[in-house]
C-alpha cells in the first residue's frame, strides 16, 4: 500500500446473541486491519454478522447483543472501552457511516444544507455560520453534486435516488473522518447511478485521507473496487486476502460457493419462439403525469410482446418507465391510451366485476419480501386466502397451501408460521406461492430478487425457471440487474425516459447491443470482470452465429 498507516485492528472481537438464538455468536473471534488509503471489502449473506460488525466498531449494540471478548483499536484507542461521551464524539466526527438506504438516513422534513450544517454544529461548535455554509457547499462540490446551492435549498423528495446517496456520502465526509463504513450503500441503486456511486468510493480511496470499510453481498463491486476482501460465514471470517487472490483462487469453500452463484453477464442460449401463441401484448400504450405544473411522459408508444411459457425481462434506470408499466399492465393505473391483451382478452376494457374475475390472470411477486407479507398472519392464512379468491373452500384452500408451499421448496408445517420466522429468500418463496395460489397465466417479478445474497438469489431464479416449465408460466422480469437479466431472459426490453429504445432476444441485446444507451448500461454493470476469458469469447464467438 502507498500509504500503510493503520486506522483500525480488530483482533478476537466476541459478540454474544441472546440466548436461544440459532447460534452463540453474532460474530466469533473476528481479526482484520484497515489502513488509511486502502478499502476492505467485508461479504457475507445476510446473518453473516457483516452489520453487527459494522454498528460494534461504531459502539452501537443492537438490544440483546453484549461484547464478550476482543478489542477494536481506533488509532490507539479501544472502542470497546469507550463510554457514551466518548462514543458520541467519535459517530460521525472520526469514524462515520455511509448507511444502505439514503431517503431513510436524510430527515424529510429540512433542507439538505441544513442537514450538513447540523454536522458542523455538533462536532465544531466554535466554527462560524458562515464557515459552516461555505463548507458545506465545498462538500456538495466534492461529491459532483450539481448546482450546490440549489441541492442545498432543497429537500430530500426532490433529489434523485442517487443524489440523495451523494448526499448521504457528503454528510459522512463532513468531518474528514479518519475510517468511513459503508453499509450496503449500492444495494437500492440502478447500474448507472451504482457506478457513479462506486467511482466517488475509488476517489475518496485515491485521496488516501480515509480507510474504508465497505460492506456488501455483491461480489460484481467487490470486484470494481475492493483492495482486500474479507469473507463472513455465520459470524466468523472464514477468508482474507487482496482481491484477486480472493476472486480468482479463493482457499474456503464458502467464498468459492459465493463466487459460482454470482450471475454472470453472458445469456445462456435460449431456443427462439416459434409459436404466435402471446400470453401478454403490449400496444401503443401512453402515461402522462402532470406534476407541479409539469407534464411528464412516463410511457410513450411502448409495445411490448410475451409469448407463452417464456420469460421478458424489462431494464432500465430508475426513473425509465419499469414501474408505471408494471402498474399498467396490471390495471393499478389508467393508461391515456392504449391496448393490453391478455390472451385474446382486452384487459383495459373490462370493468367491474368482469374485471375482478379476470384479475387472477395475472399477479405479482414484489420487490421486497418482509414488506409484502402481513406479519401478523401466518403463512397459510396468506396463501389460502389468494386460493380462497379464485373460488376454492377454506378447507381446499389450506389444503393446496401446503401443496404450494411444497412446490416452492418449503415444508407444510411452514402453513403455522408467521412471516418474521422466515429468512428473505424463504419469504420471497411465500410470496411465489401466494402469487401461484391464483392460477395466473401471466407472473410479474418487479425487482424480486434484488433484495437477496448471491445465493439466495440463485436459488429464487431457478425456481421461477422450474415453475415456469412444470405450469407453463409466461414471466414479464423487472430488474436494473443485467447480470440477473442475462440468467433469466427469453427476451429483453430496454426502456429509457418512457420509451423502449432496445428490443430483441437476450442474445442479441446483451451481446450485440444497437442502442448506445444500452451499451452504456452494459459498461456500467458491476462484475462483468467475474466472467472468466474462456466464457466471454464462448459467449462472443456465440453471438455472431445466427440462432
Amino acid at each position: 500500500m502507498s500509504n500503510p498507516q493503520q486506522v483500525l485492528r480488530v483482533q478476537g472481537l466476541s459478540i454474544e446473541l441472546p440466548a436461544g438464538a440459532d447460534r452463540n455468536h453474532a460474530v466469533h473471534d473476528i481479526s482484520f486491519e484497515v489502513r488509511k488509503g486502502e478499502i476492505l471489502c467485508v461479504i457475507g449473506e445476510s446473518g453473516s454478522g457483516k452489520s453487527v460488525l459494522s454498528a460494534a466498531i461504531m459502539g452501537d449494540y443492537a438490544k440483546g447483543l453484549r461484547h464478550s471478548q476482543g478489542s477494536i483499536d481506533f488509532l490507539g484507542d479501544d472502542v470497546c472501552q469507550m463510554g457514551d461521551k466518548q462514543l458520541r464524539s467519535l459517530r460521525g466526527n472520526r469514524i462515520s457511516m455511509i448507511f444502505q438506504e439514503p431517503m431513510a438516513a436524510l430527515n424529510p422534513a429540512i433542507r439538505i444544507g441544513r442537514q450538513v450544517e447540523e454536522i458542523f454544529e455538533i462536532h465544531a461548535p466554535q466554527m462560524p455560520p458562515q464557515q459552516r455554509r461555505e463548507r458545506m457547499l465545498a462538500l456538495l462540490e466534492s461529491t459532483h453534486l450539481p448546482e450546490p446551492p440549489r441541492i442545498a435549498n432543497s429537500y430530500p423528495h426532490q433529489l434523485s435516488g442517487g443524489q440523495c446517496q451523494r448526499m448521504v456520502i457528503a454528510m459522512a465526509l463532513a468531518m474528514n473522518p479518519d475510517l468511513l463504513i459503508a453499509d450496503e450503500p449500492t444495494t437500492a441503486l440502478d447500474v448507472t447511478t451504482q457506478a457513479q456511486v462506486l467511482s466517488l468510493v475509488r476517489e475518496l480511496r485515491g485521496r488516501g485521507q480515509h480507510g474504508i470499510l465497505f460492506i456488501t453481498h455483491d461480489f460484481g463491486v467487490v470486484a470494481q473496487i475492493a483492495d482486500r476482501i474479507a469473507v463472513m460465514e455465520g459470524g466468523k471470517m472464514v477468508e482474507i486476502g487482496e482481491r484477486d487472490q480472493v476472486l480468482n483462487a479463493p482457499k474456503h469453500p464458502y467464498t468459492r460457493k459465493l463466487i459460482d452463484a454470482v450471475p454472470k453477464l453472458y445469456p445462456e442460449l435460449h431456443q427462439p419462439c416459434t409459436s404466435g401463441d402471446m400470453a401478454l401484448r403490449i400496444e401503443h400504450l401512453n402515461k402522462t403525469y402532470h406534476v407541479g405544473g409539469r407534464t411528464v411522459a412516463a410511457l410513450k408508444d411502448v409495445s411490448l410482446q410475451l409469448p407463452r411459457g417464456k420469460t421478458l425481462t424489462i431494464v432500465g434506470e430508475s426513473g425509465s418507465g419499469k414501474s408505471t408499466l408494471v402498474k399498467a399492465a396490471m390495471r393499478l393505473i389508467d393508461c391515456d391510451s392504449g391496448h393490453v391483451w391478455l390472451g385474446d382478452t382486452d384487459f383495459l376494457a373490462l370493468h367491474d366485476r368482469t374485471l375482478a374475475s379476470q384479475r387472477r390472470r395475472i399477479q405479482m411477486i414484489f420487490q421486497d419480501p418482509y414488506g409484502s407479507l402481513n406479519p401478523r398472519h401466518t403463512v397459510g392464512d396468506i396463501i389460502a386466502r389468494a386460493a380462497c379468491l379464485r373460488g376454492l373452500s377454506k378447507r381446499e384452500a389450506w389444503a393446496e397451501a401446503g401443496d404450494l408451499l411444497e412446490q416452492v421448496g418449503l415444508k407444510r408445517d411452514a402453513l403455522k408460521r408467521k412471516p418474521r420466522q422466515f429468512s428473505g429468500g424463504q419469504r420471497q418463496r411465500i410470496c411465489i406461492a401466494r402469487a401461484l395460489a391464483m392460477q395466473p397465466e401471466v407472473l410479474i417479478a418487479d425487482e424480486s430478487v434484488s433484495a437477496l445474497d448471491v445465493s439466495v438469489q440463485k436459488q429464487v431464479l431457478e425456481l421461477l425457471a422450474d415453475l415456469q416449465v412444470k405450469l407453463n408460466l409466461s414471466i414479464l422480469f423487472i430488474t436494473h440487474d443485467l447480470r440477473v437479466a442475462a440468467q433469466i431472459s427469453d427476451d429483453i426490453a430496454v426502456m429509457r425516459q418512457g420509451e423502449v429504445v432496445e428490443y430483441g432476444s437476450a442474445e442479441q441485446v446483451l451481446l450485440r447491443p444497437q442502442h448506445a444507451y444500452t451499451r452504456t448500461l452494459l459498461a456500467a454493470a458491476p462484475g462483468a470482470s467475474l466472467a472468466s476469458t474462456e466464457q466471454i469469447e464462448t459467449a462472443v464467438g456465440r453471438s455472431a452465429a445466427p440462432y
